[in-house]
């Protein structure tokens, strides 16, 4: 076992490999789970309603991370000092403020849903009678926010649970989309799966969590909740910097399929749908092991320099060896791959997926460049190149669109993942250079 809050470099490495492992592990069976699935899905939908259904999923993901907030990023950062001096109603002070936040989180989602359902639906292509649906859809999105119980896991260093609870989503989707298959095959059969895996995930979420944290979590009912804010300096500006961040970031891959969607139609938007999602589920490391990097750089930035730069170049190797091997699993099983999962008409996203998988191993690389700007209290910085970066992605998948397409949207992810690595690399060195 190794010690809490030791701060060595190799001690951290090694539970970020630990952590990173039981979170693949959940991974591992969700790709295989994943891959059947959208076989299902797409197969039986077709490359055109396929494309209204990503069309969908995509415009609920936006409203999502446009109004939530990365509160298990809170419930670690300022729930760590509280559990080390075992202040236990304190930490769970916190953790009530970030259920707030949630919840805050969920009606303002509901609102943003159906106001861009009413305004914008012929724009999504939804069809007679699934504005409703969709709506209902969204709302399922919004309740099962779960990022409060996420941030008790890894506070603890559950991640095992956490990889449990996270695999409730390909489980209830495949159990869904089988379903669906033989009772409903339609877009409205599929939305209802996907939304019961939802809370099937949520569920699991907020048992563990509340199992784990049992006794150790403080009293529910000791003190309010908004005090939260003025025991934890600096917790409004973190939330704040966290949450346009992770919006930023996924609103960019989001918006990118409405984008296309726009331009060339449903058709163009579910290929491109399909080889994003395919790209990043050959890359679903890079996500995990920045949970697992955070986690170990926010512990290890009070133990001064060396040991934090010993962490932080030790991670940066493992990236770099992570994204060369991806890379050439996309260049050797892409193409193939995509022919098994989803069919002959859907081959033409293969270059796609090529150009979106190159992108995507680019910000694998850079993986552990955020988490430490987050941990050595420089979220501000870390939002301004985010902000920069999707501003560039959006503003180039715009120009080249109309140019080249599909490919010039893809081509643009390159771009802007290039620009983000460099300049979220050069903050990350200055960092170090004058830590702390």
């Amino acid at each position: 076992m190794f010690k809490r809050g030791s701060g060595a470099a190799g001690d951290g490495f090694a539970r970020i490999l630990a952590n990173t492992g039981w979170l693949l592990g959940g991974k591992g069976v969700g790709a295989v789970l994943s891959l059947t699935y959208l076989a299902i899905v797409t197969r039986t939908l077709g490359v055109e309603d396929f494309g209204r259904f990503a069309l969908v999923l995509s415009a609920a993901n936006v409203i999502k991370t446009l109004v939530s907030f990365d509160s298990w990023q809170i419930v670690v950062r300022y729930g760590q000092p509280h559990l080390t001096n075992g202040n236990g109603d304190a930490l769970n002070r916190v953790l009530r403020f970030c259920i707030l936040i949630d919840l805050a989180s969920a009606v303002a989602g509901g609102l943003i849903a159906a106001a861009i359902i009413l305004l914008f639906g012929d724009l999504l292509e939804l069809g007679p009678g699934m504005g409703w649906q969709v709506w209902l859809f969204c709302m399922v999105m919004m309740i099962t926010i779960r990022s409060s119980p996420t941030g008790v896991l890894r506070l603890f260093d559950r991640f095992d649970s956490a990889a449990f609870a996270e695999t409730m989503i390909p489980v209830g989707r495949m159990i869904g989309a089988a379903v669906a298959l033989a009772i409903l095959p339609s877009i409205t059969g599929f939305l209802i799966a996907w939304a019961f895996s939802e809370l099937l995930c949520a569920i699991s979420y907020w048992y563990l969590a509340l199992k784990v944290g049992r006794g150790r979590i403080g009293n529910w009912r000791a003190g309010r909740a908004l005090a939260a804010r003025t025991e934890n300096p600096g917790i409004i500006g973190f939330l704040t910097a966290t949450n346009l961040q992770t919006s930023l970031s996924s609103i960019g891959q989001q918006v990118a399929v409405l984008i296309v969607g726009a331009f060339v139609g449903p058709t163009g938007a579910g290929l491109y749908r399909l080889a994003n999602q395919l790209a990043n589920s050959l890359t679903k490391i890079s996500s995990l092991l920045s949970r697992s990097i955070f986690v170990e750089l926010s512990r290890t930035s009070s133990h001064g320099k060396e040991a934090l730069s010993a962490l932080f170049r030790r991670t940066n190797r493992l990236a770099l060896v992570a994204g060369a091997v991806i890379i050439g699993l996309i260049l050797t099983i892409g193409h193939p791959l995509l022919g098994l999962i989803a069919g002959h008409e859907f081959l033409p996203a293969y270059p796609l997926l090529l150009m979106l998988g190159v992108a995507a191993c680019i910000d694998l690389i850079g993986v552990s460049y955020r988490p430490l700007l987050m941990a050595t209290d420089r979220a501000g910085l870390s939002l301004r190149i985010t902000f920069v970066s999707t501003l560039l992605l959006l503003g180039l998948q715009s120009a080249l669109l109309p140019l080249y397409s599909t490919r010039g949207a893809a081509m643009a992810n390159i771009i802007a993942s290039l620009a983000g690595f460099a300049m979220m690399g050069l903050a990350s060195r200055r960092a170090m250079a004058t830590n702390i």
